[in-house]
């Protein structure tokens, strides 16, 4: 029998790279003779992480539809044309048996144009609230794996199956132990380590909430693990000393997890995920400036189940200090451990890969 071909697509940020190259390593670990190709967009963080992780990419010419009024619109039209023709000469000459989408703008045309010639396809819903190119692609494909509850107001009901969110295959072993990661990061005592995370690409505010609150951070008693983001790194990087250690970019999720004692993050999906996964105490500041708010969405999903706190970025200026002593209240953090433990689903890649598999 001829190996498979299968064709992951999305990209944009790490939210939608991580969880497609977690499916990708499941996949070839159960069809070491598989063919896998990705497609991404050009310049974004998938034409760097794929590589790095042992994969072929392709990039299309693609931006996302900007809402507010932007000169980018003006290309867009053109930018899709040239990314559906390239989708069409990919799917001609790889000749897939199966094509996955995780997300974002870069899934979009290709997976429009597997499903127009018939190809199977999947997509792969991370968000409790959709982003448009997922809502569009939801009436063409063949499979929908979903991470959240009462996801049928989006899609069509019947192509719906609950997976969870694909979650790196080290993250959910968990094999390393606390003390062992903190040596990892030089960190010295055991005092409770606060690990903040800003996503890929990093936070601006969330960036400067924490450097006004270093010598609040620091009267608690609170070691820091600071996640700034490549492009804020030269501008918070004098705020480095033994007890507060920031980098651009943590590529070993696993040491930084188990490093933590608490963690202050977006509430992307895929971080969400690992964090039930890990089920560590965490204080959830959702980024406004996502498609449909869906982080807020995804943050409140998390609360209303006793899981996280959440505040919004307009109410960090007077609240943040009195929902950080509620993040450090031993009987809070042990509330919030058990039902993130509740809300784990640490076979999700396996149950996607199956989904995958049965489209073949």
């Amino acid at each position: 029998m001829k190996p498979y071909k299968v064709i992951l697509s999305g990209g944009g940020t790490g939210g939608h790279v991580y969880p497609a190259l977690a499916i990708a390593n499941a996949f070839k670990a159960r069809n070491p003779n598989a063919e896998i190709l990705f497609v991404g967009a050009l310049g974004r963080i998938e034409m760097d992480k794929v590589p790095q992780a042992g994969y072929k990419i392709i990039g299309l010419w693609i931006d996302g539809l900007q809402r507010s009024l932007s000169l980018r619109n003006l290309t867009f039209p053109l930018k899709l044309v040239f990314s559906l023709l390239k989708s069409i000469s990919i799917l001609y000459k790889f000749k897939p048996d199966v094509v996955v989408g995780t997300g974002g703008y870069a899934s979009g045309p290709l997976l429009f144009m597997a499903s127009v010639f018939k190809i199977p396809t999947l997509i792969q819903e991370q968000n409790s609230y959709p982003g448009i190119t997922n809502k569009l692609l939801s009436k063409s494909v063949n499979t929908i794996a979903v991470a959240y509850e009462r996801m049928e107001r989006f899609f069509p009901a019947h192509k719906i199956v609950t997976t969870g969110n694909p979650i790196r295959k080290t993250i959910v072993e968990g094999n390393i132990k606390k003390q062992q990661a903190k040596e990892f990061f030089d960190l010295k005592n055991n005092d409770p380590t606060l690990v903040v995370l800003g996503g890929s690409l990093g936070a601006r505010r969330i960036n400067e909430l924490v450097a006004k609150h270093l010598d609040f951070f620091k009267e608690l008693g609170v070691l820091l693990i600071w996640q700034c983001g490549a492009l804020y790194y030269d501008q918070f990087k004098k705020h480095q000393s033994d007890k507060v250690k920031i980098m651009a970019f943590v590529s070993e999720m696993d040491q930084l997890y188990a490093a933590a004692d608490m963690i202050i993050s977006r509430s992307g999906a895929a971080t969400l995920s690992e964090l039930c996964v890990v089920s560590r105490p965490v204080l959830l500041i959702p980024s406004p400036n996502v498609t449909e708010n869906h982080q807020y969405h995804n943050a409140m999903a998390l609360q209303q189940k006793g899981a996280a706190l959440v505040i919004e970025e307009k109410h960090l200026e007077k609240g943040f200090k009195k929902i950080f002593l509620d993040l450090i209240e031993p009987e809070n953090q042990k509330k919030m451990t058990k039902n993130l433990k509740k809300l784990a689903i640490p076979d999700a890649t396996s149950r996607i890969v199956d989904l995958t598999e049965a489209l073949l």
